[in-house]
């Protein structure tokens, strides 16, 4: 018996620009988290555990990639 297909609801940050440069998460089951470009939804998807894109997080709160922004 196959499982029923699991609905995912990407999300995007209310801060991402009008010409869709950003990226998208959303949880994937069984604790993954999946991110891709919002520009291209039918592409590759970086797939996650919630630690680790939880650390990531931490990591840009933090000021420690702010050398690579804008």
């Amino acid at each position: 018996m196959q499982s029923p297909p699991v609905e995912i609801r990407w999300r995007k940050s209310s801060a991402s620009n009008p010409s869709g440069n950003c990226v998208e998460l959303a949880e994937l089951g069984g604790g993954a988290i999946g991110l891709r470009n919002s520009r291209h939804p039918a592409g590759p998807v970086l797939v996650s555990t919630r630690e680790e894109i939880a650390a990531f997080i931490r990591s840009i709160r933090s000021g420690e990639f702010d050398d690579l922004g804008c």
